[in-house]
Order: structure tokens, then sequence, then C-alpha cells
């Protein structure tokens, strides 16, 4: 997840120079960066629940003592994946946006 963060940053940073040249604020680069791929993050939970729970219920089938797999190791899980991508996400898109847009520019 941070080297797919890296790069995502890395390929986009003369966009965000020049999104900051024309006056866009640390917060809205911010989203810019976080909007997509917290989506690929919840649509990767959202595949791997059905799946992992198909495993779990097969793989508890052969103990002796069987319980129920609850909804909330599920959500939980999918919120901490979140919760992971956006502190990672943030701080590189912080990095980014707080980056001299000169410098980003220059190479132009």
């Amino acid at each position: 997840m941070l080297g797919l963060i890296s790069l995502m940053v890395l390929q986009r940073t003369k966009e965000i120079g020049i999104r900051k040249v024309v006056g866009a604020s640390e917060r809205s680069i911010l989203l810019l960066l976080s909007k997509d791929f917290l989506q690929l993050v919840m649509i990767s939970a959202l595949v791997a629940t059905p799946f992992a729970l198909l495993v779990m219920h097969q793989w508890l089938q052969h103990f002796a003592y069987r319980m129920p797999v609850p909804a909330w190791i599920f959500i939980v899980s999918g919120l901490g994946g979140v919760c992971i991508a956006l502190l990672t996400d943030g701080f590189h898109a912080m990095k980014a946006a707080r980056a001299n847009p000169v410098i980003a520019l220059r190479s132009e």
C-alpha cells in the first residue's frame, strides 16, 4: 500500500503543482489523492468479505465445537484497512501538498 501511494503521488506531482499554483488548498489536494485510493480499499474489502466468510465457514466445520462467524469481525477488519490507508495516504498526500510547486513544475 505504501509503494502504491508513493507511486501515485510521484506520478501526479505536476498535477499537484499546477493545482497549487491555481489556488488549491492542502485540504482539496488531500481529498483528491485520498478519494481514489479509499475507493479501491473499500471495493477490495467488499470483494474479500464473502470469500473470507466462505473459507472461515468451511474451516470451522472441521472442529467438534462449532461457532458462528460474527459480522463485526469483517466490519472491524474493513475499518482497520480504511484507517491504515488513510494514515498512509494522508502522510504522503500532505507531504506532496506542502511541497513547493515551483520544484514540481521546474522540469516542465
